[in-house]
């Protein structure tokens, strides 16, 4: 098996909502769309995001009306402070502010307007964090 790219589909009530979010925020451009239906790529190694509405036919009958939830993006970045405040500045929903987790991982998180939660994630030695943010 040769895997060419990885993506996700997040079942939302809004999509254009969540595909304006990571296109504006998160620098995701639309690949493809349909009523309904929206693909996102960005250049890099993010993966691919595909926000799916709520009943439509082409989801499985059992997920049709299933809203996302319990899923966090993540996204590994080289300068999270800056996209801290970069996002905060946008005026983004933080849901949980920047902090250093004792195991070197720096991160916070945020919500688009249909709930799906990104989180910004930089890898560091723990004893370079700051306990605090």
């Amino acid at each position: 098996m040769k895997v060419t790219s990885t993506a996700i589909s997040l079942n939302v009530d809004d999509v254009t909502a969540s595909a304006d979010f990571a296109r504006d925020h998160l620098g995701y451009e639309r690949a493809m769309a349909a009523d309904g239906f929206v693909s996102l790529k960005r250049g890099d190694a993010a993966v691919d995001l595909i926000f799916l509405r709520r009943g439509i036919e082409v989801l499985p009958e059992g997920l049709r009306e299933q809203h996302t939830a319990g899923l966090i993006v993540a996204l590994v970045v080289d300068d999270i402070a800056t996209e801290y405040d970069r996002l905060s500045a946008e005026g983004v929903p933080v849901v949980v502010p920047l902090r250093t987790e004792e195991w070197g991982e720096r991160l916070f998180v945020v919500a688009d307007p249909n709930g799906v939660h990104y989180e910004f994630v930089q890898w560091i030695t723990p004893e370079a964090g700051d306990a605090g943010n």
